[in-house]
């Protein structure tokens, strides 16, 4: 018998230990606790949460394939930073994709689906009128209803791209952007049109909303980038 082989239950616990450490990453990374562009240290990150290199290495990768972290030769891993340019590619990017997602998810949504998002809306519209608005897009909240939307398309495609790849790096950039460039009350309203559009099983007019939609987002960051040069 081979003595090097690991025992099962190690690696069981490491691999435990690895999600654990991927989420925590994930949040800490969007919520901007670790800063953009700073650089990662492999030794004080496994000080920090006091587990081995192995399981920190695999978390690191997997935030890693997330797009929220990136290797610079020379350098080594830094938290990203975004850009002006990746910005707007981004959001050209999801204007596209999730268009195609609101006109598959009329195809195949179910009615619980739909229940369960009119259940969203009406709780996020509570939320705007108890916070004046405030925080709607720094919660997951507005992604939760896109999230749910492009689940419902039930492309494996795009699901990958839209809700592991891009959906971080979507959440980030709501999250650490100036509060100036929310519209939460039109926004809402915006969601109530795409669903009953969902709803109503017009594939058109859901694609064409969802488009609309996030192309008012992305005018907004770019009104944000000419006030700032």
């Amino acid at each position: 018998m081979n003595s090097e082989l690991k025992d099962p239950a190690i690696s069981v616990k490491e691999h435990t230990k690895s999600e654990s450490l991927t989420e925590y990453l994930i949040e800490a990374i969007v919520e901007g606790q670790i800063a953009p562009g700073s650089k990662i240290s492999e030794p004080e990150l496994a000080k920090r949460f006091q587990v081995s290199r192995g399981p920190l290495r695999e978390a690191l990768m997997r935030v890693e394939g997330l797009g929220l972290i990136e290797r610079i030769p020379h350098v080594g891993a830094r938290v990203i930073q975004f850009s002006h340019e990746k910005l707007l590619e981004l959001y050209a990017v999801r204007e596209a994709l999730e268009g195609m997602a609101a006109r598959l998810a009329v195809r195949n949504i179910t009615e619980i689906e739909l229940a369960g998002l009119e259940t969203l809306l009406s709780t996020h519209s509570e939320h705007i009128d108890q916070v004046d608005g405030a925080s709607y897009f720094h919660q997951q909240g507005d992604f939760d209803f896109h999230y749910r939307i492009i689940k419902a398309s039930r492309n494996s495609q795009l699901v990958a791209l839209l809700c592991d790849e891009l959906y971080h790096l979507l959440r980030m950039y709501r999250y650490q952007s100036p509060r100036s460039q929310s519209r939460p009350v039109e926004a809402l309203d915006e969601h109530k049109f795409i669903l009953q559009a969902i709803r109503n099983r017009d594939e058109e007019l859901a694609e064409l909303l969802m488009r609309r939609h996030i192309s008012g987002s992305r005018r907004l960051i770019e009104q944000q980038i000419l006030k700032e040069e």
